[in-house]
């Protein structure tokens, strides 16, 4: 009995009573074949080169319009055809790659890059970086000057003005430590000449037989209690103006100082960096590096200018502020000490009463706000 040679499952064909085949089958057939097939292939661009079993004839058969045959087909060798392999062509080169790196496939359309989402933690990197460069310059610009190595740029009537105010203000302050110490020191003086004079007060009704002289001394002590008190009005109001002058409108002005000085080392230091760059080559790798330090030099020089101009006008308002303040307030300390010694109790309030000024009455608390209305 001769044996059974063995059968592929998969070129089994059943063939009904009647000679045809099998409907169900060949469907499954084709399903399984549309399986194997790469993705992006059609089916019925496929052809199918099946060789018989007596090797001797070729044929080939259309996938889509697959027809029962005698003998049964060895597993199949499958080609793409030059019209699948069109739209496999035009399926690789339609994608769109995204900020991500992945790639998603498209029917159709050009390669196309997706915008980057701004990310607020990239921008702050940037400002950081912009911040560590001009730092990175600015302090260079100031070593090299430092050194002798780097020019500057000075503008002479300005600089002498800035160093007369810095030298005034360290006078100012001299004066108003000073003036700070004779307040402290004749407050002292007045709280003794008070005490002294109460006690002189109360010696005069217990001592019977030098009543009127110590009565005499009571009364002078206390008229120069009252007049230093008056004097320390005055030499107060001294104190107040002439610290709001110089911790104030002069310390104003010299922030504004600072300000111009720093942007004057920003320009010195972009001007620099410019002029090594034009001396370099020029090429199509530094052209666009000068242009971009040209368009930097321009912006840190017109800040330049204007912090130079409003400098400039503050120090013309300063000055002007200065002597009128300076004026009323020497005057004013001038009057009342010479009236104190000279022990003119009428010209030192009248010098207090062309000033404006108040005193606080010993003892007495300040009236509220609806005692003031």
């Amino acid at each position: 009995m001769a044996q059974e040679s063995p059968k592929n499952s998969a070129a089994e064909i059943p063939v009904t009573s009647n000679g045809e085949v099998d409907d169900s089958r060949e469907h499954g057939f084709n399903r399984d074949l549309k399986r194997s097939l790469p993705a992006g292939l059609g089916l019925s661009e496929t052809q199918i080169t099946s060789h018989g079993f007596d090797n001797t004839k070729e044929g080939v058969i259309e996938a889509g319009t697959f027809q029962g045959s005698q003998a049964p087909p060895l597993p199949s060798v499958m080609s793409p055809s030059r019209v699948a392999a069109s739209p496999l062509a035009q399926q690789g080169s339609d994608l769109i790659v995204p900020a991500g790196g992945q790639r998603t496939q498209t029917k159709s359309g050009p390669v196309i890059l997706a915008d980057e989402i701004k990310n607020p933690a990239m921008e702050k990197l940037e400002l950081v970086r912009k911040w560590s460069l001009n730092t990175y310059k600015c302090t260079r610009q100031i070593i090299s000057e430092k050194l002798g190595r780097g020019s500057r740029t000075v503008d002479l009537e300005l600089e002498a003005q800035i160093d007369i105010l810095r030298d005034n203000k360290k006078k100012y302050e001299n004066i108003l430590r000073l003036a700070q110490t004779l307040s402290t020191q004749l407050f002292q003086m007045v709280h003794t000449q008070r005490q002294l004079g109460d006690a002189f007060a109360d010696l005069s009704l217990k001592s019977l037989e030098l009543h009127e002289e110590f009565g005499y001394n009571a009364d002078t002590q206390k008229l120069l209690a009252k007049n230093g008190e008056t004097l320390l009005g005055a030499i107060n109001f001294f104190i107040a103006s002439v610290n709001t002058l110089v911790n104030k409108t002069i310390e104003d002005t010299l922030m504004t100082v600072k300000q111009y000085e720093s942007a004057r080392i920003e320009y010195d230091a972009y001007r620099t960096d410019l002029e090594e760059l034009n001396l370099g080559p020029r090429d199509a790798n530094t052209l666009p590096k000068i242009e971009q330090s040209q368009h930097l030099f321009q912006a840190h020089k017109e800040k330049y200018d204007k912090m130079r101009n409003d400098v400039s006008i503050k120090l013309k308002f300063l000055e002007e502020n200065k002597v009128k303040v300076l004026h009323n307030q020497l005057v004013l300390f001038h009057n009342a000490i010479a009236a104190y010694f000279a022990g003119n109790q009428k010209q030192l309030e009248q010098t207090l009463k062309q000033f404006h000024i108040k005193l606080k009455t010993p003892g007495v608390d300040a009236p509220s706000w609806l005692e003031e209305q």
